[in-house]
Order: structure tokens, then sequence, then C-alpha cells
């Protein structure tokens, strides 16, 4: 049976570098904030995250606002809940049909911003968690994203506590030097094979 590796951390700690790492090992991985995306695009989900808000969300071009929702839900902790229970669930459907492809696979990475924070280790043979430290952490996100350093911190303080993840975590990548964070994998991927 296919084992599911579920693979977190913070904003800005290198998860989407860890998981691209994997898949050019051939691993499969899903992406959740990109299935999120797709699924946020559709119809019926606009409608439905738009009845969540009083102010306008929709584009001109009839797409989510997500820049603004995310500000809107970041300092509303109800907001944010509403929200993930329209999308959590439909990405959990995305990701099940995902996984029945990918059978044949020793293992599977499932790269999920807020697994531990949806308590989504449950459904995973083993977690992985990617960390660096608050500075790293916060340099990678301005140079990424056109936004300001105050919201980073707030991101950062709506997501669970990073000794909490560490506690919570099978495995921990710190990726702050590349090439360390390259081997780290390698060997990471010869022990998944085995679990």
């Amino acid at each position: 049976m296919t084992k599911i590796i579920g693979l977190t951390g913070g904003i800005g700690t290198g998860k989407t570098t860890v998981a691209n790492y994997f898949a050019s090992k051939g691993i499969p991985v899903y992406i959740a904030d990109e299935a999120a995306k797709e699924i946020m695009n559709t119809k019926k989900v606009i409608q439905e995250v738009q009845a969540l808000f009083s102010e306008n969300v929709i584009l001109d071009n009839g797409q989510l606002n997500r820049e603004y929702i995310r500000d809107l839900v970041f300092s509303n902790k109800d907001k944010l809940i509403q929200l993930n229970s329209i999308i959590h669930p439909k990405v959990k459907r995305d990701f099940d049909n995902w996984l029945s492809q990918h059978q044949d696979a020793p293992f599977v990475i499932k790269e999920v911003a807020i697994l531990f924070e949806t308590n989504g280790q449950n459904y995973c043979d083993a977690t992985i968690l990617v960390t660096a430290p608050l500075e790293t952490q916060i340099q990678r996100v301005l140079e990424r994203d056109k936004t300001s350093k105050d919201i980073i911190l707030q991101i950062i303080q709506n997501q669970l506590p990073e000794e909490e993840k560490i506690r919570l975590a099978t495995y921990i990548i710190e990726n702050e030097n590349l090439e360390k964070t390259y081997e780290i994998i390698d060997i990471l991927i010869k022990k998944l094979n085995n679990i």
C-alpha cells in the first residue's frame, strides 16, 4: 500500500523547494495549496466564498481576490475557519482521487502548509517538517511576495508554534543550506522507501 508522507512547514521555510526536490527524484508530490487555488477558481466555490463576506471579494475578471481574502481571514479567525470548511473537504476529495492514480508508488508526498493545524498528520504514515530561522523565513517571503513584514509576522503568528510542530513531526529538515537540505532528503528517501 502506498504510504502518505505529509510535508509541512511555516511560510518561507522552503516547503516548495523540498517538494520540488522530491519530485525531481521521481516521487509523486501533491501540493495542497495549488489544488486549493484551482478549486477556489470554480464558479460554485467562488459563490460559496463570496457568501461568507459582506465585502466584495470577487475581482473584475470573476475570480476571487485571494490577497484581500487572506488579509480578511488572518484578522478574523472565525472567517478563516469558515473558509477552510468550504475548501478543505474539496481538497481532500481531490487528493483521494490523485492518490488512487499513484498506487504503484512506495510513497507519495502530500505538501500541506497547515498540516498539523488541521490534524492532517492523522492521515499520514509519517510527516516531514521543514524549518528555517525566523529572519530567513521573513527575508524569503519579502523577496518572493509583494507584502510587508507585518503581514508575514501575522501569518506566522496564525500558524502553530514551531515547537509544537517539531513535537508532532516524524522528520525535521532545517532548510538553510540547500546542499545540506538535498543530502538530508536523499537519506530520507531511502528511509521512506522502507517504512
